[in-house]
């Protein structure tokens, strides 16, 4: 009785075995697989991904940088040139290193010249400071527009790999001959339209953080013009 017990359990064994055997292994699909099967258009892609995020992170930080600006600096600026301490208003400048302290710092060694000489060396710097702030965002608009029009073209060459390679198939025609260049195809469209998403908002963000410190900038440029306006007390 034991015997013929051990040998159903033998049996039941070699039958799992079998069954575990004739099932596919299923297939887990990753970004690494996936970039492998997009074919050569994928590295294009990738570089254009990769560079846009690097591209993003640096000038955000950079356009936060800029936009801190003290609570008393321009208080400290109006007191130093009503009491007549230019020295110490450049001072000020040189030690707060923002696109903000640098734009005042020229309209300060222009004081005892025209207003409008001030004023337009002001907006001048400014000019500048927002240029600086703008470095390769213009790249990120490229991005937008360009990588899903990458993918495009992979979606084309997979469709195009598909029906060769059915062409070429004659009579023997298999599924796996079209499924393979589809797959590609789609892959390619998939990257393709994420990147340029990631990118068209990526720039969306830096710019509307650059209006705001322009918008800062021409606001406190005011304020200095209506400074040396001001009698001193």
């Amino acid at each position: 009785m034991i015997n013929t017990f051990l040998l159903q359990v033998q049996m039941a064994n070699e039958a799992t075995d079998t069954l575990a055997a004739d099932t596919p292994a299923e297939e887990t699909l990753s970004f690494f697989s996936l970039a492998l099967r997009g074919g050569i258009v994928m590295i294009p892609l990738v570089i254009l991904s990769v560079v846009a995020v690097y591209i993003f992170i640096e000038r955000y930080l950079a356009i936060a940088k800029a936009s801190k600006e003290e609570s008393n600096f321009m208080n400290n600026i109006r007191d130093f040139i009503h009491e007549g301490r230019i020295d110490s208003a450049k001072s000020l400048c040189r030690n707060n290193q923002s696109p903000l302290a640098r734009m005042i710092a020229k309209g300060i060694t222009r004081i005892g010249r025209p207003l409008g000489d001030i004023n337009a060396a002001i907006e001048n710097v400014g000019k500048l400071e927002v240029a600086k702030l703008e470095k390769n965002i213009a790249f990120l608009s490229t991005v937008a527009g360009a990588a899903p029009m990458i993918g495009f073209l992979g979606t084309v060459m997979g469709m195009v790999r598909a029906f060769y390679n059915m062409s070429m198939a004659g009579n023997n025609i298999d599924i796996s001959l079209l499924a393979g260049g589809i797959y590609e195809a789609m892959i390619t469209t998939i990257t393709g339209l994420t990147v340029g998403i990631i990118g068209y908002i990526c720039y969306n963000i830096l710019v509307s953080r650059i209006e705001k410190v322009v918008f800062m900038l021409e606001a406190r440029a005011t304020e200095f013009m209506d400074l040396l306006h001001e009698p001193a007390s």
